[in-house]
């Protein structure tokens, strides 16, 4: 994967983190940057981790599923963009509509259930061969910078603009897995 791709994927699997950090953000009536940075740095520590996971699973079976690698890297990232955008265009949940205070115990799984695309995904670049740590590592990043930012801004945006982010991060998902079958499909890297 390219720099660009690899950028644009890590912060495409920021937009769920950071749409769940605008509505913490939200939650905390003077967020300071202090509980941001520590709240980005397990948002981001947990992102980074599950590709790893998912990369070990997809390496796995990659031998029994080469020849159709770059199809099932396009259907994965275009199910998960599409469920984003599903998401982030779907009415606010009630849990979203009330503001309270969150247990680091909740936080963490928050973070968690942020991370399950990047799982998924984690799969998918064991299939494309491409470099784990460096997009693992990309995509840590992107969340604790997103995560941080989200929280601070999060009191003062509306959830509206978080579940739309959401739906942006789905879009750029389903671009980077027609890039993925393009460069396959053509032999031409874009």
């Amino acid at each position: 994967m390219s720099f660009i791709s690899t950028t644009v994927l890590a912060f495409s699997m920021s937009a769920d983190a950071f749409a769940a950090s605008l509505g913490h953000g939200a939650s905390n009536p003077n967020p300071k940057l202090k509980v941001a940075l520590k709240t980005g740095l397990l948002f981001g520590t947990i992102e980074a981790i599950t590709p790893i996971l998912g990369w070990a699973i997809g390496l796995a079976a990659s031998s029994y599923i080469a020849a159709v690698d770059h199809w099932i890297a396009f259907a994965i990232l275009s199910l998960l963009g599409a469920k984003m955008i599903h998401e982030g265009f779907s009415k606010d949940t009630e849990e979203d509509s009330e503001p309270q205070q969150k247990s680091f115990l909740r936080v963490a799984m928050i973070a968690c259930a942020t991370s399950i695309d990047a799982l998924a995904v984690g799969v998918t670049l064991a299939f494309i061969d491409a470099n784990i740590w460096l997009s693992s590592a990309a995509i840590g990043t992107a969340t604790f910078i997103m995560v941080t930012i989200g929280m601070m801004i999060g009191h003062y945006a509306s959830k509206k603009l978080g579940r739309r982010t959401e739906a942006l991060g789905g879009i750029m998902l389903i671009i980077i897995g027609s890039v993925i079958l393009h460069e396959h499909l053509t032999a031409v890297p874009i």
